[in-house]
């Protein structure tokens, strides 16, 4: 096995210190850290100020002395190569245990917080309007402080990478006050100067090497006040595989490592982390439902209130999130249109007052088109490509895919069966290799090899014996060493990447894989709840494949088969747009357009309409798409009314201005002019990008709040520990500190367990977070391999299978009874290969998207085989399995 070192010890949580029973932390900001600081030594008996942060005399003294200290990055001496450990003495309100393995370079775990804590978000409200393929949706975050001292409150939440935040406001002490948009630098002086004059302020940033994730912080609420933010932002929504059209309130905000050699740190380490279903907010969600087409019905994996139509036609409904839920799991609803595939277009007006011939004041338009490639080649049958198959094998690849879904496998677990699935769809001819990844690197090959019996046999058996023990999430590193192979003549290269998205550089990863764009395309999948949306949709998007999300509710493996067929299609070529619009109107392209055009996949389309109606009949425009594909020339037309829709929300627009930044700030490169354009287009839109923070101050509060402030982080649900293999700890006192052997955790564990003696475990302490009630830790064994996991683990590198005990295992039947009704003149290896595909019909046929591809490999290798005995062998063979699949399923 080939390998290569990615690692480094990864970037500590910002320090943590008691400061008369407040903390403080650092955020990176020198000067925001210096004026909270300053106003909370009053009373709290603390001098000294270094790197931003204060210390205690005694604490000073101690860190000269290189003795060890209260600080996330104080760590106790160890044997060499045992686990380093350091559990800080508890606080008032919480106690700080650090976890990490020198080897593998990973934090377990930031701040536990105990619920006696006050927190001052008491709800999240949001409510959801979805028009078609488009989501607006307004969040209200309202806040108590029932604490003596004034708070500083910082709420972390992510958002979906293509969501457009466009509006913040806030009500505070009876007065509404909009925040207003600025450069990010500006924005963030204007709250620390309101801050430390004691006014009411709230602000709004993006972190800065993702898109994904935001927070929003609140300054200076005094004791008893109340306040209410409000977040507006919308998104475009794609249809699922299965035509559903999906919308996610993401609640899940994973730890992101922090490679070595990374500038910054990620705000993600520090946020505080309670028990699943402790969360002391509550969350509710409704939803209004618009479309032109009819609504059939809405699913969700969480519970819902019943449908409730508001129109006769069903092309109106609401729907609303039942009592109880909270924000540790996504919110998905998975909208099912009558006709989801039909194209489709909004003509928005523009803003009132902005100015003409600007993106905001001309008209928009979104158009959706459904490319149809009706000459798709049978799949399975190409012998050419390049097939790369990247594997996330961080520690947190050993949890759970949902933690709320009964029997949810585990992340590594659900890709190794994915695996094994593609793995036995590729083509023969082909050539294929497979790498991991976590701190380090490496792969099955040191280049890629020919498909053949062997390469598959031998790889079978080692993707059976991978394992999540690679610790760290350092994706980087591994693209690069991919990118350095020379690509195989004659055989485009596919790059699929598994992975949970736990990383913190995310833009440098798109730009490497947008650097190769033009040598490979780019398939990526988001494994379980709270994967980073930039990521995985940043690098489809920047070498043009596709991308899917997998959590409990999904198996990975129909989604993995969907996009290798898409890789196996031939690329299409010569993508152009054409505007035929009436005399006096002028459409301009906004973003990029379609660049990539797969069967069944959407594609969205902006414009900014120029021109004015010189006559008052009712006037149509049209979009057309045109394309080539396997030498032959497509055109699919869209025709839409050029009358425009007013909209006080502007989602269209707002839209098309997140479309244009994305391609502004997505080449990873620091071209001065696109982020000078970038800067205005986000500033005139309100849509916040990298540059740009939301800011408000109350001007209107005559006395300054005073007194020492203390600073309040609203907890998230504790993720699943990302734990070496073979060490968890138990923490039954204040300072113990005890190894364990490890299993497989339980659907809620706070921490991993490796797969060895079973393990005797107590409850974890109280002073980490859990409550004395909390269930223990159950273990459970490992799963039995699926029927049909099994018999596909049976088929050949060409298709077939051969006539042994093992089949007819699977098939329910004795070897020998299956031997005595073969067909004359008729290889075993036929048969057997006609009473699989059968039995794929007849036993498996929910799960047809998982083996449509090796069932179309063996088909081939029948029609070779079998010759005209085959009808005769699928008379026979559904005779013997109880079945009746139709003789057109072989071809017949």
């Amino acid at each position: 096995m080939t390998s290569g070192r990615g690692g480094g010890s990864s970037k500590g949580t910002p320090d943590i210190s008691e400061l008369g029973g407040a903390r403080v932390r650092r955020r990176g900001d020198p000067a925001r850290e210096r004026a909270v600081c300053r106003r909370s030594l009053t009373g709290a008996g603390l001098t000294g100020i270094a790197r931003g942060f204060p210390f205690s005399p005694a604490a000073a003294e101690r860190r000269k002395k290189g003795l060890l200290l209260p600080f996330r990055d104080a760590i106790m001496d160890q044997p060499p190569g045992e686990p380093e450990a350091l559990v800080l003495p508890a606080t008032k309100s919480s106690e700080i245990l650090t976890f990490r393995d020198p080897r593998l370079n990973m934090t377990v775990c930031g701040l536990l917080k105990n619920s006696q804590e006050p927190v001052p978000l008491q709800s999240i409200s949001v409510d959801v309007v979805v028009h078609g393929f488009v989501a607006d949706v307004v969040s209200e975050l309202r806040y108590k402080n029932e604490e003596k001292n004034p708070v500083e409150v910082t709420f972390v939440f992510p958002l979906d990478d293509e969501a457009a935040v466009y509006a913040f406001e806030g009500l505070i002490g009876g007065s509404r006050i909009e925040a207003q948009i600025r450069e990010k630098e500006k924005a963030q002086q204007e709250y620390q100067d309101a801050l430390s004059e004691g006014r009411q302020t709230f602000l709004l940033e993006r972190e800065a090497n993702t898109s994904d994730i935001f927070t929003c912080t609140l300054g200076n609420l005094p004791p008893d006040g109340e306040a209410t933010l409000k977040l507006r932002y919308v998104q475009a929504l794609a249809p699922e595989p299965d035509g559903a059209v999906r919308f996610v309130l993401p609640a899940v905000l994973n730890p992101r490592y922090v490679p070595q050699g990374s500038e910054g740190d990620t705000v993600t380490k520090s946020i505080p982390r309670v028990p699943r279903g402790k969360l002391p907010y509550t969350l509710s969600l409704s939803a209004t439902l618009e479309s032109s087409q009819r609504i059939n019905r809405v699913e969700s994996k969480c519970n819902l209130e019943p449908l409730r139509y508001t129109a006769e036609d069903h092309t109106a409904a609401q729907v609303s999130l039942a009592d109880g839920h909270q924000f540790d799991r996504d919110v998905e609803l998975l909208i099912y249109y009558e006709e989801v595939h039909k194209p489709s277009a909004i003509f928005e007006a523009g803003k009132p007052g902005a100015a003409s011939g600007s993106l905001m004041g001309d008209p928009a338009l979104l158009v959706t088109l459904y490319p149809s490639l009706r000459c798709v080649s049978k799949p399975g049958l190409s012998a050419t490509g390049e097939f790369l198959f990247l594997l996330d094998r961080s520690g947190s690849m050993d949890c759970v895919t949902d933690y709320n879904t009964p029997n949810a496998p585990l992340r590594i677990q659900s890709a190794k069966e994915t695996l094994i699935l593609l793995l036995k769809s590729l083509p023969l001819g082909c050539f294929f290799n497979i790498y991991g990844f976590g701190s380090t690197y490496d792969s099955f090959y040191p280049k890629s090899v020919e498909y053949t019996q062997k390469t598959m046999s031998d790889s079978l058996k080692r993707v059976q014996d991978l394992r999540a023990d690679l610790g760290g999430t350092e994706i980087l590193q591994p693209l690069k060493a991919i990118y350095s192979q020379p690509c195989q003549e004659g055989h485009p290269r596919q790059l699929f990447v598994f992975t949970d998205g736990e990383v913190f550089n995310t833009e440098e990863v798109i730009a490497e894989v947008r650097r190769h764009s033009g040598s490979h395309r780019c398939f990526s999948f988001g494994i379980g709840e709270g994967a980073s949306t930039a990521l995985i949709k940043g690098i489809a998007r920047a070498a043009g494949g596709s991308a899917e999300f997998i959590t409990g509710k999904e198996r990975m493996q129909a989604k993995a088969l969907q996009s290798l067929k898409k890789a196996l299609q031939p690329v299409v070529t010569g993508i152009s747009l054409r505007w035929d619009l009436p005399s006096g109107f002028k459409a301009e392209l906004v973003g990029s357009g379609p660049q990539v055009i797969f069967e069944g996949q959407h594609s969205l389309v902006f414009a900014q309409i120029r021109g004015k109606q010189k006559s008052s009949s009712a006037l149509e425009g049209s979009a057309v798409l045109q394309y080539n594909f396997q030498d032959q020339s497509f055109k699919d037309t869209v025709k839409f009314p050029l009358q425009a829709q007013e909209s006080d929300r502007l989602p269209v627009h707002r839209l098309a201005a997140r479309a244009l930044l994305q391609d502004l700030e997505g080449t990873g490169e620091k071209d001065k002019k696109k982020q000078r354009l970038a800067l205005e287009t986000s500033l005139s839109s309100g849509v916040v990008c990298s540059q740009t923070a939301y800011v408000g101050v109350n001007k209107e509060l005559g006395q300054p709040v005073q007194g020492p402030l203390v600073f309040r982080g609203v907890p998230h649900a504790r993720p699943c520990a990302s734990m070496p293999a073979q060490y968890a700890y138990r923490v039954p006192g204040r300072y113990a500190a005890m190894p364990v052997m490890k299993k497989r955790c339980a659907r809620a564990a706070p921490v991993a367990f490796s797969r060895a003696a079973k393990p005797v475990l107590s409850r974890v302490s109280a002073t980490l977070g859990y409550e004395d009630d909390e269930p223990a830790l159950e273990l459970e064994d490992e799963e039995e391999e699926s029927p049909l996991l099994k018999l596909v683990s049976l088929q050949n590198a060409d298709g077939s299978w051969v006539l042994d005990s093992n089949l007819a295992s699977v098939l329910g039947l004795k070897e020998a009874d299956i031997m005595s009704k073969t067909p004359e003149q008729v290889p075993p290896s036929a048969w057997a290969t006609v009473l699989a595909i059968l039995w794929l019909h007849s036993r498996a046929a929910e799960q047809r998207d998982e083996w449509e591809l090796l069932e179309a490999k063996a088909l081939n290798w029948l029609q070779a085989s079998a010759g005209s005995r085959l009808a005769e062998c699928v008379k026979t063979g559904n005779a013997v399995l109880g079945s009746s699949v139709s003789p057109q399923t072989f071809g017949l």
